[in-house]
C-alpha cells in the first residue's frame, strides 16, 4: 500500500509552529494588557480582542493550505497561555472559534482563492462576534453615549486592523521563501 502524503508536512508543522510561538507571544501581551484596558476604555476591548486574528491569517498567507489556521491558531494560544494561565481556557476557545471561522472561509473556496477580500470577509465575521461577545461581557451601559457610539466601530474595526497587519506580515514573510515550495 503505498503512502500518502499529508498536507501538513514537516516544513509546514515548523512554520506553523513559529508563526504560532510569535503570535502566542501577541496573544500574552494582549492578554496582560486585557484588565487594564477593561477598566479604563472598555469601548476598545475589540481592539485588543482583534489582535487574535494574527495566527491564522500570517499562517494562511504565507501557506495556503488547509488546517494551518486551526493549527497555528492552537498554538498560539497555548503560548499565550504559558503566560497567562488564568485565560488559557479563553485562549483556546478565541482560537477554536476565530481558527475554525478563517478555516471556514478558506473551505468556501475550496482553499484556492487566496484573495485579500476572503481575509478581510472572516474578520468581518470575527468583528461581528467580537462586538456581541464584548456588548455583553462589558456592561455598555454604564458608558457615557460617545463610548457606546464608537464601542461598534472599534470592535468590528479591532480584526480588519489586525487582518492588515497580518497579511502584510504573511506577504513579506512569503517573499522570504518561507513558503514551501
Amino acid at each position: 500500500m503505498p503512502a500518502t502524503r499529508s498536507p501538513l508536512s514537516t516544513r509546514v508543522l515548523l512554520v506553523c509552529a513559529a508563526i504560532g510561538v510569535a503570535t502566542g507571544l501577541l496573544g500574552a501581551v494582549a492578554g496582560w494588557s486585557t484588565l487594564g484596558v477593561l477598566a479604563v476604555a472598555p469601548f476598545a476591548y475589540g481592539l485588543v480582542l482583534g489582535s487574535h486574528v494574527v495566527p491564522g491569517i500570517i499562517a494562511q498567507e504565507v501557506l495556503r493550505l488547509p488546517l494551518v489556521a486551526l493549527l497555528t491558531h492552537l498554538l498560539a494560544a497555548l503560548v499565550g497561555g504559558a503566560f497567562n494561565p488564568i485565560w488559557f481556557p479563553r485562549f483556546i476557545g478565541t482560537a477554536l472559534l476565530f481558527g475554525l471561522i478563517q478555516e471556514g472561509v478558506a473551505a468556501l473556496t475550496r482553499y484556492r482563492s487566496w484573495g485579500t477580500w476572503r481575509f478581510f470577509i472572516s474578520a468581518g465575521i470575527i468583528g461581528v462576534i467580537i462586538a456581541v461577545v464584548v456588548f455583553f461581557a462589558v456592561d455598555l451601559e454604564k458608558l457615557p453615549l460617545w463610548a457606546r457610539i464608537i464601542y461598534l466601530p472599534l470592535a468590528v474595526l479591532g480584526p480588519v486592523i489586525w487582518t492588515a497587519i497580518a497579511l502584510r506580515i504573511g506577504t513579506a514573510l512569503r517573499r522570504a521563501g518561507v513558503a514551501p515550495k
